[in-house]
């Protein structure tokens, strides 16, 4: 019976999976929980009810560099934005189905493929899109968008705060390390 896995294959999961390069250190993982504790509790405070959904905006954002975060977040934004107001508006004229949802891709698909939109945009926009029409809730999905914005921003700031102030600390106490070594 053939297998799936090659000599070929399981090297390449490897490198898929083991960082070489830029593993995350221990502060990182640190100021992760603590920026995704935050934005949930931040969330919370503005009684929003999915307040899980900051954290996990938060998670998408938490990368190697703020260079490397911000234009996620502003896709992330910027797709979500698109995805809770036609999601919205879909609701409102045709009312929450699985064909009001496929069209309301389709629609995004189309405004994003003629704007020349990237493609993560798009992708955060279907997903809010799936979230606002297909999760059924006793809220209207005008509302839920809504929420679904809110929180979702909540948790791309609060993670980016958080990462640019802990980049600002790390940058600084290697360059103290250094200029104690170079005074010793």
């Amino acid at each position: 019976m053939p297998t799936l896995a090659t000599p070929r294959l399981n090297h390449q999961i490897h490198d898929w999976v083991i960082a070489r390069d830029n593993p995350p250190s221990i502060a990182q993982v640190i100021l992760t929980a603590i920026a995704s504790v935050a934005s949930y509790l931040f969330a919370k405070l503005f009684g929003l009810p999915e307040a899980y959904w900051a954290p996990m905006s938060t998670l998408i954002v938490m990368k190697l560099t703020l260079d490397a975060a911000f234009p996620i977040a502003v896709q992330y934004v910027a797709g979500t934005a698109v995805g809770a107001a036609v999601g919205a508006v879909t609701d409102y004229y045709f009312h929450t189905s699985v064909w009001a949802f496929a069209g309301a891709v389709v629609f995004v698909g189309l405004v994003c493929v003629a704007l020349r939109i990237q493609r993560s945009a798009f992708r955060y926009a279907s997903v809010t899109l799936a979230i606002v029409l297909l999760v059924p809730r006793p809220a209207s999905a005008p509302i839920v968008a809504l929420h679904r914005f809110f929180e979702v921003t909540i948790g791309l700031i609060v993670g980016l705060a958080l990462f640019a102030v802990w980049q600002k600390l790390d940058l600084k106490v290697p360059l103290r390390s250094r200029q104690a070594s170079s005074n010793s």
